[in-house]
C-alpha cells in the first residue's frame, strides 16, 4: 500500500475528461456521429466563487458550474442559459462526477458555506498549505484529505 503524494492529489484538478453526450440531448444531431465535450473538474476555488456569485439562485449556480467546467467547446454564460434543460442536467451530473461531488444543485449551495471553509482551515493547519493551495483542490480531493486525517494519517 503506497501513500499518495501531494502532487498525485493535486494532479486530479488539471485532468480534463472527454464526455460523450447522448444523441437525444443534442438538438438536430446526426445519430451516427460522436457528440463529445471536454470538461474539467471544479476545484474548491471554483465552487466558492460560484457560491459567492450565485447566492441562493440555484439556476445561476448550475449555469455557472457548466460554464466554468466546459473546456471544449467554451461557452459564455448566455450560451449556457440557451442550452436545452436536459443537456444542462446531463452536463451537471458529469461535472459533479468528475469533481467528486455527489450533491444536487440545491444541496451544493448548503454544502459550500461553512464546511468547505472549515476544511480549508484544517488542511492549511495540518499540511501547512496556503489558502491559495487549498483553493486549487477539487472538492473530492478535499474530502479525501479530510478522510485521511480522520484515519490518523498525518503529513
Amino acid at each position: 500500500m503506497s501513500t499518495l503524494t501531494t502532487e498525485d492529489l493535486l494532479a486530479g484538478a488539471s485532468i480534463t475528461h472527454r464526455v460523450a453526450v447522448p444523441t437525444e440531448l443534442v438538438p438536430g444531431a446526426m445519430p451516427e456521429a460522436s457528440h463529445d465535450v471536454v470538461l474539467r473538474p471544479l476545484i474548491l476555488a471554483d465552487v466558492m466563487r460560484l457560491h459567492r456569485a450565485a447566492g441562493d439562485d440555484g439556476e445561476l449556480a448550475s449555469a455557472l458550474m457548466v460554464q466554468q467546467a466546459m473546456v471544449e467547446p467554451t461557452l459564455t454564460l448566455d450560451q449556457v442559459h440557451s442550452l436545452p434543460a436536459g443537456l444542462v442536467e446531463f452536463l451537471l451530473g458529469e461535472i459533479n462526477r468528475i469533481s467528486g461531488l455527489s450533491l444536487g444543485g440545491d444541496d451544493l449551495t448548503d454544502a459550500v458555506h461553512a464546511p468547505l471553509a472549515r476544511a480549508c482551515f484544517v488542511l492549511s493547519r495540518e499540511f501547512g498549505w496556503s489558502p491559495d493551495r487549498c483553493a486549487e483542490l477539487t472538492v473530492g480531493q478535499v474530502l479525501l484529505y479530510l478522510e485521511m486525517l480522520a484515519r490518523g494519517h498525518r503529513p
